[in-house]
């Protein structure tokens, strides 16, 4: 069974982005090979070994960002209520008196150094539903944390 990606508008275009690079790779590495061909014996031809290693890559990742993109549903924040947290959100929090943001986001475009949680990580799933002005307690490495919802936008 083929699992849906959910994606931000932001996601769904650095995917397409990322997938229009990659194509133009596919030729810039397909004309690498074919000049490493006329170097001679491709068994001691480290060029040519080292462009079809470039060329699985691409290709793989060219594959794999296409399936992402065939099973995507993108959300769409405008249409969003923003009396709760949900996929999509920029949540504003605080703890211990400092303000954090957070955009929830799906899996494949969480960054936390970013500000950007997976809606499947254990914060990112604890501010799923909730209200401004609930209090999200979540376990973490430093022990429970409290976090204050401010502001959902």
């Amino acid at each position: 069974m083929i699992q849906e990606t959910v994606l931000t508008p932001e996601g769904h275009k650095k995917l397409l982005q990322e997938l229009e690079v990659l194509r133009q790779k596919r030729k810039i590495i397909s004309d690498r090979i074919e000049e490493a061909k006329e170097l001679g014996d491709l068994s001691e031809n480290a060029e040519y070994h080292e462009a079809k290693n470039d060329q699985a890559f691409t290709e793989g990742r060219i594959i794999e960002v296409e399936s992402l993109l065939n099973n995507a549903r993108v959300v769409n924040k405008s249409s969003k209520n923003h009396d709760i947290v949900q996929l999509g959100s920029t949540v504003i929090v605080s703890q211990n008196g400092k303000k954090l943001t957070y955009d929830i986001v799906g899996i494949n475009e969480a960054d936390p150094v970013d500000g950007k949680i997976s809606n499947e990580s254990p914060l990112g799933g604890m501010f799923l539903g909730k209200r401004k002005g609930d209090v999200v307690e979540v376990n973490t490495p430093k022990g429970l944390q409290a976090f204050k919802i401010e502001d959902i936008s």
